[in-house]
């Protein structure tokens, strides 16, 4: 059975011009076969650790302060207490029953749909545990799933977690994407559609408001003629 072991650090730094709390977080995760390490900063992700390339990669965006949070190597150790507390907790519990919560999942895009313009659909998985999920991409009932992405995995304030897939994407009338999660919680996986339905708005009601004003115009305008002619009759 697999058992993972997931330890967090926190620390919350004052601000000195600002006097604001930031709350700070890293996670180091491990498993028999997955390992994470990841660095937030007030709920925003910082940066993680590339165990295949061996670096630390920042996740800022361009405008923010460049900054860095140590180095590959301390992750790397992370990694090395994380497996010593994973093996001893096994012993020390005989391999308890892990806790499992499933996921659910939403689908949406990331800008208003446009034809012919190129967007991103995004299928949001939260409430699981334990990491990770799969996410399978279809368009029009094929495999697209190689051209999505697939961040890490984030905490929740309750214990489980959520992640993210992205599948770039330019929207064509009639196109129907879908978005599949499977975990070891579900029965069966859990399958989103999104359909492209862009409807192009109709002339008729400008069109009718148009007639009608002009209708009203002249009908005033008439009425305005004879009441002008009466009171010169008289």
């Amino acid at each position: 059975m697999k058992v993972l072991w997931i330890f967090l650090i926190l620390a919350c730094v004052r601000g000195k011009s600002a006097q604001r709390m930031h709350r700070n977080i890293q996670i180091s995760g491990c498993s028999e076969s997955d390992k994470q390490y990841l660095i937030g900063n007030d709920g925003d992700e910082a940066g993680y650790s590339d165990f295949e390339k061996e670096k630390i990669v920042m996740t800022l965006p361009e405008f923010a302060d460049p900054v860095t949070y140590g180095e590959y190597a301390y992750a790397a150790s992370q990694q090395d207490v994380c497996n010593q507390i994973l093996q001893m907790a096994t012993r020390i519990t005989n391999n308890p029953t892990e806790a499992v919560d499933p996921p659910q999942s939403s689908i949406y895009t990331k800008a208003d749909v446009q034809l012919d313009t190129e967007n991103t659909l995004i299928c949001h998985v939260t409430g699981f545990f334990p990491p990770p999920v799969a996410v399978t991409w279809t368009k029009n009932n094929l495999n697209v799933t190689d051209s999505s992405t697939l961040t890490r995995f984030y905490p929740n304030e309750d214990g489980t977690y959520n992640q993210f897939s992205h599948l770039r994407f330019t929207p064509q009338s009639g196109d129907i994407y879908s978005c599949t999660v499977q975990h070891k919680g579900l029965e069966t996986p859990n399958t989103k559609t999104w359909e492209v339905d862009v409807s192009v708005p109709s002339v008729g009601p400008s069109v009718f408001c148009g007639v009608g004003l002009a209708a009203g115009l002249l009908g005033v305008a008439t009425g305005t003629f004879f009441l002008i002619k009466g009171n010169q009759c008289n």
